[in-house]
């Protein structure tokens, strides 16, 4: 007799062709509330200083029809701790984090399913992938860091603005042992290339033989989010998606540089185009809010289009 393994609830949506919506930024919604995100814990500042704040932002986007949370742990690993001077708060902020979104969508009393992502960021710096430690050392952090997350309560896994093959890998490795859903997402330079000027296409590859549950491309232009989803296709044939900026990073000032002419309305006029190019996730990254996804999830249909 065969026993058969019953999928996870994301991997069963993603096989049925529905489309499946993310949430928008934090880091940048709080600059935008005038909550400090101070280097080098950016985001995760506010779960110190403004956590009420952090709730807030999680339930408008419940509220604007956002399907996964992603909880503000994109650096509350120890190593990014270590730098505050906050060494041994890794466990008590991302228990925090993690418990933030589900305080919002208890708050939000909506009688739909919200799934809740752990972020897992590059160790170092999203613009510097060569910073990023070695592979085995990476590899046992995020995996750390991963456990972290479950044990918190996550509901899956969201490795994200990956830089590099070698710390995606690592991360996703790590994340293995966390016996979550993961998705993993590349930061892209061009169309063709990730952030470390390594080619996209060789990216994909190298992570599709991990087995994440779908690949992505964030924190990267809207206009050519579309071309980025393409070279993914054409490279696997796993589930994609995409959550691009709306604006840019002022790197010298260290702040978010917010773009007025990418409404809510023509950020999802765009999404649509996202969908054509097979994006069955899809959500918003850097400078996008609650206004940007609810408008997304006017505009985009329940399943892929064929």
């Amino acid at each position: 007799m065969t026993t058969t393994i019953p999928q996870n609830p994301l991997t069963a949506r993603l096989t049925r062709g529905e489309i499946i919506l993310l949430d928008g930024a934090l880091g940048t919604e709080l600059e935008r509330r005038g909550v400090p995100t101070r280097l080098p814990l950016w985001s995760a500042q506010a779960l110190v200083d403004a956590p009420d704040t952090v709730r807030q932002i999680h339930e408008e986007y419940v509220r604007a029809g956002a399907e996964i949370l992603t909880a503000n742990t994109f650096r509350t690993t120890p190593r990014a701790l270590r730098k505050a001077g906050m060494e041994g708060e890794a466990d008590r902020l991302t228990a925090l984090a993690i418990s933030l979104c589900r305080e919002a969508r208890q708050r939000a009393g909506l009688d739909r399913e919200v799934w809740i992502a752990g972020s897992i960021a590059p160790l170092e710096d999203c613009y510097r992938p060569e910073l990023a430690p070695p592979p085995g050392e990476a590899e046992r952090e995020h995996g750390e860091q991963a456990a972290r997350l479950q044990r918190a309560g996550a509901d899956l896994l969201l490795i994200e603005t990956m830089n590099s093959i070698s710390e995606a890998a690592a991360a996703l490795r790590g994340a293995r042992g966390a016996g979550l859903p993961v998705l993993v997402s590349f930061i892209c330079r061009s169309a063709r290339e990730i952030w470390s000027g390594e080619a996209l296409a060789d990216a994909v590859h190298a992570v599709e033989a991990l087995e994440p549950d779908a690949i992505l491309v964030n924190c990267t232009p809207p206009e050519i989010a579309g071309a980025c989803l393409d070279e993914i296709t054409r490279a696997t044939n796993l589930p994609v998606g995409c959550y691009p900026n709306a604006g840019a990073p002022d790197l010298e000032r260290g702040v978010w540089s917010f773009d007025p002419a990418m409404t809510p309305g023509r950020f999802a006029e765009m999404a649509q185009a996202w969908v054509r190019s097979s994006a069955q996730i899809v959500g918003g990254c850097c400078g996008t809010g609650p206004d940007h996804i609810r408008a997304l999830r006017g505009a985009l249909p329940p399943v892929l289009l064929e």
